[in-house]
């Protein structure tokens, strides 16, 4: 739509339009328009509105504006409706919430690498009642450098999303997407959300909590404190009554010393294996270099193709019809090409030497650091070993 000067008179308008549904789709556009006592041309049909425009021009334009707002409604319905279908399916409609990215070729939604880790982090902490949502925002904020609200962590941590399922229309959903949590971690962040002895974590840290699940109904295994010092492990019980006995936290702290003794690595098996990864980065980087230099030749041809195409269709060369099914292709190859070149990165390959790098090093000296350590400082000394080993 184009706005410009008439020499009609001063301070008139004229408006250039294609046709009436690119101009306006409700009454309250029509009358915005009328107020402006501008000179309207439509260029597709050739009539021209204006206030001493003939009964008949005015009466037909109507006629096409109540067309125009019944376009828009029936497509608003037809989209609430497509939603409600791919909710009854399984599929989520709309925005991936966070941890999750659209999905364009399946028109489904899948785990984002980077954010479904903060997403799972973020469940892990809360669970272990060690981090209220103030000390958690911090947390999260320190290890990923992600600021998310208060407000934000609190709805990711009720929304069942994450475990597979959705809610649509007041409705909830079995999704087909991969849930990112277990039932048993969403249940222990629960627990703590909403558990009537939430004050106890503040007063006496559980070292261990949310770390260990039940071996006989594979329920969380939860702590509590007696006599205001005394640490005693036990089942949630999420599932009915269990038969596991209690145990001390000098048991557990035992019990978990043994798995760090027994991952110990040898110096020169070390040696080896980060040799061996350092070659496989190298081997790597020149495979990445190799296939972002294919994809930014592919990207120049069709990119070359649809500029001459459109070169073709100005000429008359070719049809308008055509013109559009092809731009449309290329189009869906662009964006799959430039997909490519994005995920064609060393960055993650590196990230991956690194962490194995850390583990390595960790492994080596877990078990020494972790019998001179207190039990708060043995479980996020675990906690650490595990994020890596994992």
């Amino acid at each position: 739509m184009l706005f410009k000067k008439s020499n009609l008179s001063k301070g008139e308008r004229v408006v250039l339009v294609e046709k009436t549904d690119r101009l306006y789709r409700n009454f309250e556009d029509q009358i915005t328009l009328e107020k402006l006592d501008s000179e309207i041309h439509f260029v597709k049909t050739g009539s021209i509105l204006s206030k001493s425009a003939k009964a008949q021009t005015k009466f037909m334009h109507g006629i096409e504006v109540v067309s125009a707002k019944y376009y828009s409604d029936n497509l608003r319905e037809e989209v609430i409706k497509g939603m409600r279908e791919k909710a009854e399916q399984g599929i989520y409609p709309g925005h991936a919430p966070f941890g999750y990215r659209n999905n364009r070729q399946r028109r489904d939604i899948e785990i984002h690498p980077e954010n479904s880790e903060i997403v799972r982090a973020i469940f892990e902490l809360y669970a272990s009642g060690k981090y209220p949502l103030i000390q958690l925002r911090k947390e999260i904020r320190n290890r990923f450098e992600k600021v998310l609200s208060r407000s934000y962590l609190h709805q990711i941590l009720n929304n069942r999303v994450y475990l597979g399922f959705f809610q649509w229309g007041g409705i909830e959903y079995r999704g087909k997407h991969e849930p990112i949590i277990s039932p048993e971690l969403f249940e222990s962040a629960q627990a703590v959300m909403h558990g009537h002895n939430r004050g106890k974590y503040r007063k006496h840290d559980i070292a261990f909590r949310g770390m260990l699940s039940c071996a006989h109904d594979d329920c969380t295994i939860t702590g509590d404190v007696k006599k205001e010092k005394y640490v005693y492990y036990r089942c949630t019980g999420y599932r009915g009554k269990c038969g596991l006995l209690r145990f001390t936290e000098e048991q557990v702290s035992e019990k978990m010393s043994e798995v760090l003794n027994n991952i110990a690595i040898p110096e020169h098996v070390v040696a080896q294996i980060m040799e061996t990864l350092e070659a496989d980065q190298r081997t790597m980087q020149n495979r990445v270099a190799s296939e972002r230099a294919r994809l930014n030749t592919h990207l120049d041809t069709v990119r070359r193709r649809t500029d001459q195409a459109y070169n073709d269709k100005l000429d008359g060369k070719i049809t308008e019809e055509y013109w559009q099914r092809k731009n449309t292709e290329w189009q869906r190859e662009e964006a799959e090409i430039q997909s490519a070149l994005q995920s064609a990165t060393e960055a993650k390959f590196a990230d991956k030497l690194l962490d194995a790098r850390r583990t390595l090093e960790l492994a080596q000296r877990a078990y020494s650091l972790y019998v001179t350590r207190r039990p708060e400082e043995q479980a996020d000394l675990l906690r650490s070993t595990f994020e890596l080993l994992d």
